[in-house]
C-alpha cells in the first residue's frame, strides 16, 4: 500500500470514528462554524473594505499610504517603537530572569510579583503615571528641568519608557520558564573545566535561551505594534498606526482609508507571529532532562552580580514609583493646581464611573467562562482527536493573538452592523459584540494551557473511558476537564484581566448602552481629569487583584482535591 492510500485509508477511519459520534461531529462543525464567524469574517471584512471603493476594486487608498509621507510615516514610527520596545524590554526580562534562576537574589517571590505585576493593569495606567511624574505638571518634572533642561514626556523617548515597563514581564515570563528549564549543572560544569564567567554565558546559556529570546522579543514586538492605549495617552507628535487608523474612522469617518491603515498595522505583527509560532518554536535545545530546577549557580562573582541587582532594583523602583503616583495623584484636588489631599475623586468616579463598572463586570463575567470552556474544548479537539481540518482549527483559533486589537475592533464593526449570510442579526450597539469580541480575542492563551496541560495527560485515560462506553463529549466534560482544571483556571484568569483591561478592540463596539471602564479612564484622560482616572485605574487593579485571588483559591482548593482523589493512580 502507497503512503497516499493509507493517508486516504486514515481519514477515512477518522471520518467514521467521528461519525458514530453525531453530538462530537455536530460540535466540530459549530466550532469551525463560530471561527469562521467571529474570527476569519471580520478579518475579511476589513480587507474588503480596503480594497471596494463604490462597490469597485479600488487601490487608491494603498497607493495614498505608500505614496504620501502622512500615511506612511505612522507605519515607519510604529516599527521603530516595536523594535526599541522588544529590544529593550526583552533584555529587562532577560536580566529578571537570569536573576530569579541563576543568583541568590533575596526575596526572589517579591521580586517575582513585582516583574508580573504590570500584567494586571491596563497597559495606558503606565502612560498615565507618566504624566503624573513626568508631565508639564508632574511632580518631578522641575528637578529633571533642573538637571537636564526643558524635555517633553510625549513622544518616542515616552513611548518605550512606558511600553518597555508595561512589556517587559512578558519576556520575563518567556524567559523565566526558559532559563528555569536549563539545568544550572551544565554551566557549573564548564566552570570546573576552566572556562571563565563570560566564556560560560556566551557558549552555554545564551545559546540555550536563543529560542526562548528570539520567542520573548517577537511576543513584545506584536505588542507593541497592536498597543493602542499608551500611544492615545503619550503619542503627542508621534503618530502611530494604530492610533492613526482609529482617528481615521472616527474622526474622519473614512472607513476604507482606516481599513487601510489597519491591514498596515497587520503585516507586521502577523509576521512575527507566524516567526514565534512556526520558525522559533521549532527550534529547541534540550539540555539533561528539561524539567524545572530550583538550583543556582554558587559561584557568582561580584562584577556580574552587582549590576544584575542594580537592574532588578532599578525596575522594581520604577514600577512601585509608577503606582505609588497613581494612589497618590487619585487623592489630590485637582492635578497640578491643588494638591490637597481628598477623597473627592473616589465618590465622583462612583458617580460618573459606577455604571461603567458595573457594564465591565457584567460583561467580562458573562464572557470569560465560555471563553474557558471554549478554549478547553478546542484544545482538547486539537490533541486529542483527528479530523479533517484540525490544524487549520488550530491555525484560525490562535490567529485573533496575532491581530492587533485596533483590527479586531474595525473587523466586528464591519461585520456585524448589518445581516449577512454568515449570522443574520445585527449586534451592533448591543451586548453581545463585545461579548464575542472579548470571548474570541482572548480564547487563544486558553488553548495553548489547554494544550499543554493535555499533552502531560497520559491518553490511555480516556481510552479506558470510551472503552467503557461513555462518548467524548461526557469524557471531556467527566474525565479530561477536571484532570486539566489548574490549565483550565488559568485560562479564566487570562480571560478576566484581559477582558477587564481591554481597550484597543472594545473602544470600537462600545456604545452609549454598554460601556467600559477602560474607556471611561481614556475619557478622563482625554479631559485632563488625571486625578480622577487615576482614582478609577486603582479600583479596576484593586478588582482584578481581588478575582485573580479568587481563582488562585479555587485552583489550590481543586488541586488539593485531586491530589486526594489521586486521578491518575
Amino acid at each position: 500500500m502507497t503512503k497516499t492510500n493509507r493517508k486516504i485509508q486514515e481519514i477515512i477511519g477518522n471520518l467514521r470514528l467521528i461519525w458514530k459520534e453525531p453530538l462530537l461531529f455536530i460540535s466540530i462543525l459549530a466550532i469551525f462554524y463560530f471561527l469562521l464567524t467571529f474570527v476569519t469574517f471580520p478579518l475579511f471584512q476589513v480587507f474588503k473594505n480596503s480594497l471596494i471603493i463604490n462597490k469597485q476594486l479600488d487601490f487608491s487608498n494603498y497607493l495614498a499610504i505608500f505614496s504620501k509621507r502622512y500615511y506612511f510615516q505612522p507605519f515607519l514610527n510604529s516599527m521603530i517603537l516595536g523594535i526599541c520596545t522588544a529590544t529593550i524590554g526583552t533584555i529587562v526580562g532577560f536580566i529578571f530572569a537570569y536573576a530569579l534562576t541563576r543568583t541568590t537574589l533575596p526575596f526572589k517571590n517579591f521580586f517575582r510579583l513585582t516583574a508580573i505585576f504590570p500584567i494586571i493593569s491596563p497597559p495606558f495606567v503606565v502612560a498615565l503615571a507618566a504624566i503624573l511624574l513626568f508631565g508639564r505638571a508632574g511632580s518631578l518634572t522641575p528637578i529633571l528641568i533642573k538637571i537636564i533642561g526643558k524635555y517633553s514626556i510625549y513622544g518616542l523617548g515616552g513611548l518605550i519608557l512606558v511600553e518597555t515597563i508595561a512589556y517587559s514581564p512578558t519576556a520575563f515570563l518567556v524567559l523565566y520558564g526558559i532559563l528555569q528549564a536549563i539545568d544550572p549543572a551544565l554551566e557549573e560544569a564548564s566552570m570546573d573545566l576552566g572556562a571563565s564567567r563570560a566564556k560560560v554565558f556566551s557558549t552555554i546559556t545564551l545559546p540555550l535561551a536563543t529560542p526562548g529570546i528570539a520567542s520573548a522579543w517577537l511576543l513584545v514586538f506584536i505588542q507593541s505594534m497592536a498597543d493602542f492605549g499608551n500611544p492615545m495617552v503619550i503619542s503627542g507628535d508621534f503618530r502611530v498606526l494604530s492610533v492613526q487608523a482609529f482617528l481615521q474612522i472616527t474622526g474622519m469617518y473614512d472607513l476604507p482609508r482606516g481599513s487601510t491603515l489597519a491591514i498596515l498595522l497587520l503585516l507586521p505583527t502577523l509576521t512575527a507571529f507566524f516567526l514565534q509560532k512556526y520558525w522559533v518554536s521549532r527550534k529547541s535545545y534540550v539540555t539533561v532532562t528539561g524539567k524545572p530546577t530550583g538550583a543556582t549557580i554558587k559561584r557568582l562573582e561580584w562584577y556580574i552580580k552587582a549590576p544584575v541587582y542594580t537592574c532588578c532594583v532599578l525596575f522594581t523602583g520604577i514600577v512601585f514609583l509608577f503606582y505609588g503616583m497613581l494612589v497618590y495623584g487619585s487623592f489630590q484636588t485637582l492635578w497640578g493646581v491643588n494638591a490637597t489631599l481628598t477623597l473627592k475623586n473616589y465618590v465622583e468616579m462612583f458617580q460618573v464611573g459606577k455604571d461603567y463598572l458595573i457594564d465591565s463586570l457584567t460583561l467580562s463575567t458573562v464572557a470569560t467562562p465560555i471563553t474557558g470552556l471554549l478554549g478547553m474544548f478546542l484544545a482538547f479537539l486539537i490533541v486529542r482527536k483527528k479530523f479533517i481540518g484540525r490544524g487549520l482549527m488550530e491555525f484560525v483559533s490562535m490567529l485573533t493573538f496575532a491581530v492587533p486589537g485596533t483590527v479586531v475592533g474595525i473587523g466586528y464593526i464591519l461585520a456585524f452592523n448589518q445581516k449577512s449570510i454568515l449570522f443574520p442579526s445585527v449586534l451592533t450597539g448591543t451586548a453581545w459584540i463585545v461579548i464575542t469580541l472579548l470571548i474570541f480575542r482572548n480564547m487563544p492563551v486558553g488553548i495553548r494551557s489547554g494544550i499543554a496541560a493535555l499533552q502531560q495527560i497520559d491518553p490511555s485515560i480516556e481510552e479506558a473511558s470510551t472503552d467503557l462506553g461513555a462518548d467524548s463529549n461526557t469524557t471531556f466534560r467527566r474525565i479530561t476537564l477536571p484532570m486539566i482544571a489548574p490549565a483550565f483556571f488559568s485560562g479564566l484568569a487570562y480571560s478576566f484581566v484581559k477582558a477587564m483591561t481591554a481597550i484597543s478592540a472594545v473602544i470600537f463596539v462600545v456604545s452609549g448602552k454598554w460601556n467600559l471602564i477602560t474607556v471611561a479612564v481614556l475619557g478622563f484622560v482625554d479631559n485632563a481629569q488625571y486625578a480622577q482616572a487615576a482614582a478609577m485605574s486603582l479600583l479596576l487593579i484593586l478588582i482584578v487583584m481581588a478575582a485573580l485571588g479568587i481563582i488562585q483559591l479555587v485552583v489550590n482548593r481543586i488541586g488539593k482535591g485531586m491530589r486526594a482523589v489521586d486521578i491518575v493512580g
